[in-house]
């Protein structure tokens, strides 16, 4: 079992309030079933060096001193020695496969079928889910059995979480225009608050490291799990592992 956890970073903002820079991106982190024992591991171990109390959030990392966070302890090179941690976690492990979506906003509020920053997160989550399901697919002919995989993603509000799932379902059941095959892809989303897993914590590291990288050329995080984003055969990555929207 291969489970795809998701979360966000970015600027989602509302129509009429998008500059041309907005950008927002749709984190995914795969991990099989065995290994997730062995990250899980690694981040407590992790907390335990640094004395992180509480969940790791990658706003957290910017998060100014009057604000009080669980990293609020530490001082500004020991973030940054965390950080570079937590990506070699991620780096470490050769089974690990990352997707992830980078929406232009303005754009795509450009876009006919896009009405609302709830379209938007949609129309990126449905491209994520396509590539979940091509990686499954691949997996499935190299193994030579079928490998099959479920969606975690990090909590928004109950109303924007209920329709996603509603969505996601339809999405999987081929109702409506969604007529993709999702013949790998278990169950419903499960939604779950990121204090309460450590795939969810692993997928915000993901999706901000992704945003600075395509936001603001900042390509310091990016190039630390560079490896593990999934490449075409021909090591593409644009379109496998990095899904553009515009």
């Amino acid at each position: 079992m291969h489970l795809l956890f998701i979360d966000e970073s970015g600027a989602l903002v509302p129509i009429g309030k998008q500059s041309p820079e907005d950008r927002f991106v749709l984190g995914g982190i795969i991990i099989s079933e065995d290994t997730w024992f062995k990250i899980d591991a690694d981040l407590k171990a992790l907390r335990r060096k640094y004395k992180v109390e509480k969940e790791i959030k990658w706003r957290y990392f910017y998060t100014s001193r009057n604000k009080e966070t669980s990293l609020s302890h530490l001082r500004d090179e020991l973030k940054e020695q965390l950080r570079t941690d937590i990506y070699s976690i991620i780096s470490r492990y050769k089974s690990i496969k990352i997707i992830s979506v980078v929406a232009d906003v303005a754009q795509c509020y450009g876009r006919s079928h896009i009405n609302s920053d709830d379209d938007l997160y949609w129309f990126a989550y449905k491209r994520l889910m396509e590539r979940f399901q091509y990686y499954l697919q691949d997996l499935s002919k190299e193994a030579g059995t079928k490998m099959n995989g479920i969606a975690i993603c990090d909590h928004r509000e109950r109303r924007q979480d209920r329709r996603l799932q509603d969505m996601h379902y339809r999405m999987m059941h081929g109702q409506g225009e969604y007529i993709s095959n999702f013949a790998n892809i278990l169950e419903g989303l499960f939604i779950v608050p990121s204090h309460f897993s450590t795939g969810i914590q692993l997928a915000d590291m993901v999706a901000g490291g992704i945003y600075r990288w395509y936001a603001k050329n900042d390509g310091r995080f990016h190039k630390q799990i560079a490896g593990r984003i999934r490449r075409s055969p021909g090591g593409k990555t644009e379109g496998y592992g990095i899904v553009r929207l515009h």
